[in-house]
Formats: C-alpha cells, sequence, structure tokens
C-alpha cells in the first residue's frame, strides 16, 4: 500500500471510530429520542473539556517519548488550590494564573526529576501522584473546600436547554488545540519533541538540548493539567481532592486512541481531541442506556487494551 495512503487511513480511523460510537448509540430505543439532540451534544462537548485539555498536554509528552500518571492527581491538586483562592477573595485572573502555574510548577518537578536522575517517567510519575494527591488532601483538610460564587462557575454550565451556545469551556479547549496544533506542528520547539520521541540518543547527538527540551514539555503539560483542575473546579464547583482518580487512564487512552504510539515519535492534536470526545461519548450513551457504573468501568477498561493492541499493531507495520 502506498504510504499516503496509509496515513490516510491511519487519520481517518480516529474519526470512523468516532463515527461508529456515535451510531452505536443512536439506534437503541433508549437513546434514540434524546442522544442526537443539541442539547445532548452540548453536554457530551462539555464534559469532554476536562479531558481534552488534560490531552493536550498528554500528547505532547508521549510524543516526546514520556507518560505522566500524575494527571488525575494533579487535576484534583489545582482544583483544590483554586477554591482556596477564591475563598480567599482572590480575582479570576489571579485564580487562572496560579492554578495554571501550579500545575506548571508540578511539570517542572516532574520533567527536571526525570531528565535530572535519569528515572523513567512511569516510576517519577507514579511517585508524584501520590505525592500530588496527598497534598491535596492536606491543603484541603481532608474535605472539600467550598465557596461562595465566582465567575469560573459559569465556564461549564449547561443547565439550560433551550441555550443554543456552547459553554466559554469549549471554546477554551478548542482555541488551545489549535495554538498547541500550530507548536507542535510548525515550531523548533514541535519538531524537538518528535525528534526526541523518535530517537533521543539520535536528536542529542544532532544537537537537539534534550534534556531542557524534557523538562519544559513536562512544565508545559502541566500547565494543561492545571487549566484542566481549574475547568473541574467549575464543574463541580467545589475544591474536592478526591476527584479525578483514573483520569489519566482516560487521557492516556484518548491520546493513543488519536493515533499517538506509546513509544514516542508519533501523535497529533487532532487525533487527540477525536479519541476525547470518543470517551466522553461512551460514557454518555452508557449512562443513557442505564448501564451501571461498574460495566462503564468495563467498557473504558477494554477500550483501553484495544488502543494498545492497535498502537502495537501501527509499530509492527512500520517497523516492516
Amino acid at each position: 500500500m502506498h504510504p499516503v495512503v496509509k496515513k490516510l487511513i491511519a487519520q481517518a480511523g480516529p474519526f470512523l471510530g468516532l463515527a461508529v460510537v456515535i451510531v452505536l448509540f443512536s439506534l437503541p430505543a433508549e437513546t434514540r429520542e434524546f442522544f442526537l439532540t443539541f442539547h445532548n451534544f452540548k453536554i457530551i462537548f462539555t464534559q469532554t473539556v476536562i479531558v481534552a485539555i488534560g490531552a493536550l498536554g498528554m500528547t505532547l509528552i508521549i510524543v516526546s517519548g514520556g507518560i505522566d500518571l500524575s494527571v488525575g492527581s494533579t487535576i484534583a491538586l489545582t482544583s483544590v488550590v483554586g477554591a482556596l483562592l477564591i475563598q480567599r477573595g482572590w480575582a479570576t485572573a489571579a485564580v487562572l494564573a496560579t492554578v495554571v502555574a501550579s500545575g506548571g510548577l508540578i511539570g517542572l518537578l516532574n520533567g527536571a526529576a526525570i531528565a535530572g536522575l535519569r528515572l523513567t517517567p512511569f516510576i517519577i510519575t507514579l511517585g508524584s501522584l501520590g505525592v500530588a494527591r496527598g497534598g491535596a488532601k492536606w491543603l484541603a483538610d481532608n474535605q472539600t473546600v467550598n465557596y461562595d460564587t465566582s465567575a469560573i462557575n459559569g465556564w461549564m454550565t449547561t443547565a439550560n436547554a433551550f441555550d443554543r451556545t456552547l459553554p466559554t469551556g469549549v471554546w477554551i479547549a478548542l482555541a488551545l488545540a489549535a495554538l498547541t496544533a500550530v507548536m507542535l506542528r510548525q515550531t523548533v520547539f514541535g519538531r524537538y519533541i518528535f525528534a526526541l520521541g523518535s530517537n533521543e540518543s539520535a536528536a542529542r547527538l544532532c544537537g537537539v538540548p534534550t534534556a531542557r527540551i524534557k523538562i519544559a514539555t513536562y512544565a508545559l503539560a502541566g500547565c494543561f493539567f492545571g487549566l484542566a483542575g481549574l475547568f473541574q473546579l467549575s464543574r463541580l464547583r467545589q475544591g474536592d481532592p478526591t476527584v479525578a482518580i483514573g483520569l489519566e487512564l482516560d487521557i492516556i487512552a484518548a491520546v493513543i486512541i488519536g493515533g499517538a504510539s506509546l513509544s514516542g515519535g508519533a501523535g497529533s492534536i487532532l487525533g487527540s481531541m477525536i479519541g476525547a470526545l470518543i470517551m466522553s461519548v461512551l460514557r454518555n450513551g452508557s449512562q443513557q442506556m442505564g448501564w451501571p457504573t461498574y460495566f462503564q468501568e468495563i467498557i473504558i477498561g477494554l477500550v483501553i487494551i484495544v488502543a494498545v493492541f492497535l498502537d502495537r499493531l501501527r509499530q509492527g507495520r512500520a517497523a516492516s
């Protein structure tokens, strides 16, 4: 098969997967009446925001040949930080900047530890998963952090079924996705990320500052995770140190479904966004079907296994 045709098929894969999932949930009698309505897709798009923004950062990390298991804990920690700042009367802009910077700091520490200690990202981020989760519980005094009101609360609102506009969070996620895609494909920093994931030793010999690129990649990804934490806060309207447990699996699955390789060197922002949308459609359709939570978790787990299997197939074909 011609390489161009192979590339087109690979790029079309996530879109075909999304179409199949939508069709499957559109046919049953339980979902037929409501599933394809504008209001339901408004809910789906809003539910996608947190995973999608997390997937932006995770795409950068996976393309660079790394992994970050601390995403869910980082989201929980930054949402608690945001709630505490709102509780103390901080302005919205200051809360936004501080929360994003908090996520960036966690990513910076992860990247510095991975590059400096030369340990695998799996080990470092598994450790920071526990540290960030414990830090969230400590800051929140092991309870939810409540506040009166904030402009942030309106960023993820879907309550009005007659409102035909999408929430602010959806537009922010789309804008960030477009900017990140341009950065990844059109800038020197983006090309360095691909080079790092394709072959770190070769990239180093070619003059790529691999340690600095690795640290910068994790720090930038951490900023995305911090922003995802702020949207988690907007959705719940309270800081909860126990939220987002296991969310890293949804985010990683979205990136892999979107065509990224766990071996690094391959991936796209568009594919990751479609992957995040697939995860949200699966959860939304499962809820409308009345399936219990444990069954939804089984489905998501199977999707992750299939995604990794497809990644292995892609690697095998590329090698041959």
